[in-house]
């Protein structure tokens, strides 16, 4: 009697379903951790108790040498309300200061007093207290 059976089982087992999960958290993770963009210069930043992060859109760096940077190039200071104006566009856009802790507030208040007539939210890079 030849008696077979119709339906055999597969011992194989399928990877497919798994490498598709560890490469959507592969996916989700590079997303999440490309929000916080670094300043390519030193910048020695104040400490702060509450630092939130913000989508920087346009970046301005000052070193404790005054050298000013937007979006990582270097700019005058008196060039920097024309530098900005392209940049911003005319919308309500978001400038991050990064300012090293030993420049002066008068550089924090000039650069944020052209942020804010160009229509900006402005905020000031710092880190989180150890």
């Amino acid at each position: 009697m030849g008696l077979q059976q119709k339906n055999k089982v597969d011992a194989s087992f399928s990877m497919s379903s798994m490498t598709d999960i560890i490469f959507l958290l592969l996916i989700f993770f590079m997303l999440t951790s490309s929000f916080i963009t670094p300043s390519g210069l030193s910048v020695n930043l104040p400490s702060s108790e509450t630092s939130d992060i913000v989508m920087q859109e346009v970046t301005v760096s000052v070193t404790k040498d005054l050298q000013f940077t937007v979006n990582d190039q270097l700019v005058a200071r008196d060039q920097l309300k024309s530098v900005l104006t392209p940049l911003l566009g005319g919308k309500k856009g978001q400038v991050v200061l990064h300012l090293d802790k030993e420049v002066p507030v008068e550089y924090l208040v000039e650069i944020g007093g052209i942020a804010a007539g160009l229509g900006a939210n402005v905020s000031v890079a710092t880190k989180p207290y150890n």
